[in-house]
């Protein structure tokens, strides 16, 4: 298992292209299920799950072009002879985006079995949502050792549905299964986080007719057929806030490239609240800070609400700020895991129910901490960057899920940051 070594002390200073978002490209992928024709897909983070979607979809008979680039990875994903409608739980459980498969499979095949999907250990995946929505479509749904098995007797029908709360896995479900039904479909109470009107304007391009874009109501017009298109990725808002707060903690001069302040519209207000300095320059962020960090309480709410993906790199901020916060987490009922590694390097932070109290201390320690998931590696690494000594982060798998060549892109701003594999730990 590589591990990541950081010995801390040394601001961000300098540049870092921002990689396409995650959240953003594993939907658009799936959506190539929804036609014969080819979709190609611009600005695709280079990340480990990128690569087990591509294999999840490769299962299903879908035939993936892949074009290398500097920055990103160009993908034409070709769906015309789909022969395979079992996503197995050996792919399923890597990644929890193969439940997004069970939308277009049963839309446009009338049929799937879908393994009950995996990815972090940060508390229960649900799928009843995704499941009520589908029959509230028309399908008929069975629960079997471990598989949903969906099926539908002709198309689709367009429904009426209103979301018990806001859940994007399921609201993206909605949309892809919706584009292909006879009829009408309003959806209400939809998740509304950036990466949906990205998936919905994909979708538009290749045909789809598609409403209230951006709102927490969508109205979809379903299609005999969608065509392909050729579309560019959103940029990653989470890859981009973990930077941000990575440089105010080491106290550094970072300018993000390729990303604007739109889409971080939760973090940004909470940051400046604690005296850092942000601006949006062309098609760039500058994020600087020097002197104290000061104290501020998050919540995580559905967006527009703070993110619960950047909660842990935010509470690794706030360990280091001048007096006591607070960050309660409402997203997930397991999210707390990177508090003792935190602990071990000097925070104080007590965990009460779903809530971290904070008492912000004047430095950490580096010491060899484990990584439980993805976000939680990303906090981890925040507080060995700004750590005396060295840091030893292990199980850093969960951080090449989600973040393209973090310590690279680190390391070319001043970071004392370098990977160290298995044969050599």
């Amino acid at each position: 298992m590589d591990s990541i070594v950081i010995r801390g002390g040394k601001p961000i200073i300098g540049e870092i292209n921002i990689s396409g978002a995650k959240n953003a490209s594993l939907p658009l992928m799936t959506a190539s299920l929804l036609t014969e024709e080819d979709l190609v897909l611009t600005n695709v983070p280079k990340i480990s799950d990128t690569l087990t979607m591509i294999k999840l979809l490769s299962n299903h008979g879908t035939e993936t072009g892949i074009s290398e680039k500097e920055e990103s990875l160009k993908l034409t994903l070709a769906s015309r002879e789909i022969t395979n409608f079992v996503a197995h739980h050996d792919i399923a459980r890597k990644i929890r985006a193969s439940i997004w498969v069970l939308g277009p499979l049963l839309a446009r095949f009338g049929k799937a079995k879908v393994a009950l999907p995996g990815g972090c250990a940060i508390g229960a995946r649900q799928v009843d949502l995704h499941l009520a929505v589908m029959q509230a479509l028309g399908a008929t749904i069975d629960m079997e050792n471990g598989y949903i098995i969906a099926k539908s007797n002709g198309r689709l029908k367009g429904c009426d549905y209103k979301f018990s709360k806001r859940s994007v896995g399921a609201t993206i479900n909605a949309i892809l299964a919706a584009t292909l039904a006879s009829g009408e479909s309003n959806f209400i109470n939809c998740a509304m986080d950036p990466e949906i009107p990205d998936l919905c304007r994909c979708l538009n391009s290749m045909g789809a007719e598609i409403y209230g874009i951006g709102t927490t109501n969508l109205k979809i017009i379903g299609k005999v057929k969608l065509s392909g298109c050729e579309y560019n990725a959103l940029p990653d808002r989470i890859e981009a806030g973990t930077y941000m707060i990575a440089a105010a903690a080491t106290r550094g001069n970072l300018l993000l490239k390729g990303i604007n302040l739109d889409i971080l519209q939760d973090l940004v207000p909470c940051m400046r609240k604690s005296g850092i300095y942000i601006e949006e320059e062309a098609s760039a962020i500058r994020i600087k800070h020097s002197g104290e960090i000061k104290p501020v309480n998050i919540s995580t709410e559905p967006y527009p609400g703070f993110s619960t993906d950047l909660q842990a790199p935010f509470m690794t901020l706030m360990i280091l700020a001048n007096g006591k916060s607070e960050v309660q987490e409402n997203i997930f009922e397991n999210r707390f895991k990177h508090v003792p590694e935190l602990c071990k390097m000097g925070a104080n932070i007590t965990i009460n129910e779903n809530k971290a109290l904070i008492n912000g201390v004047s430095k950490l320690k580096g010491t060899e901490v484990m990584a439980s998931d993805l976000r939680a590696s990303a906090s981890l690494v925040i507080a060995g960057l700004v750590a005396n000594g060295e840091t030893k982060i292990r199980g850093i798998h969960h951080l090449d899920r989600g973040y393209q060549s973090l310590e690279k892109k680190l390391a070319n701003c001043g970071a004392d940051i370098s990977r160290v594999t298995a044969d050599t730990v």
